[in-house]
């Protein structure tokens, strides 16, 4: 039987995605973690093969041409991302989950080729939260800025589409709830559903159960309001 568990995380850039999936690295044993393939240049501070592995385009096109990636996209039009099979591969030899830290076309397209992938989405808590920690970062000129959050906007709307949505407004909270998430589903699928009688499985179950979007739709509306986005204008499930 297949032990792996597919668990993607997605967010708009901000959100604090890369904090929690690295948290998460740290406190959950048995988690292989997809390192993307890109053709942008490296930004100060990453490193190749441990933040990303840096390909040229001419590279990156014969990987796909080789269908060596379960997902690919181009970011903003320049820039050619992919999630290689072979940490995939190398999940499923060693019986650990994967974990895959992609944006929302690339989530799209491994739903498609696992359709029993776990989705979590990452909420900034409003709009100017998120671009307040935009400007701090002091990666981007006032114009990448605008474009990043008209396109968190894009993402945003698509929430309805994962299965836990989340709201980085607490570190240490949403931590936990992401952590749970994981460890309930890696539960579930060892375990089956049965009643979890261990009180640290029941906390897991508990906290992941409140993150489940479909819970979460009026506890959301507001953040949606702040990026001019409705219930009814979000997808739905």
């Amino acid at each position: 039987m297949n032990q792996t568990n597919v668990i993607i995380v997605s967010a708009p850039s901000g959100s604090g995605k890369s904090t929690l999936v690295r948290l998460l690295l740290e406190q959950v044993p048995e988690l292989v973690f997809s390192i993307s393939y890109t053709t942008r240049e490296p930004r100060e501070g990453e490193r190749e093969g441990q933040d990303y592995c840096f390909v040229t385009p001419d590279d990156f096109t014969k990987r796909l041409e080789r269908n060596e990636f379960l997902e690919h996209a181009v970011v903003f039009g320049t820039h050619y991302y992919g999630t290689s099979r072979r940490f995939l591969d190398q999940a499923r030899a060693s019986g650990s989950d994967l974990l895959l830290d992609i944006d929302v076309q690339g989530a799209a397209q491994v739903k498609k080729a696992v359709p029993d992938a776990i989705s979590v989405f990452i909420l900034p808590p409003s709009r100017q939260e998120l671009e307040q920690r935009l400007r701090y970062r002091r990666l981007d000129p006032d114009h990448v800025i605008e474009r990043r959050l008209r396109q968190a906007a894009t993402e945003i709307s698509g929430y309805g589409t994962y299965d836990f949505v989340l709201v980085n407004d607490n570190l240490e909270r949403a931590s936990e709830c992401l952590n749970s998430i994981v460890l309930a589903e890696r539960w579930k699928r060892r375990h089956g559903n049965g009643d979890a009688q261990d009180p640290p499985v029941r906390r897991w179950m508990e906290l992941a159960e409140s993150r489940r979007t479909a819970r979460v739709r009026a506890e959301i509306e507001p953040i949606l309001k702040t990026f001019h986005l409705t219930e009814q204008g979000a997808n739905k499930l």
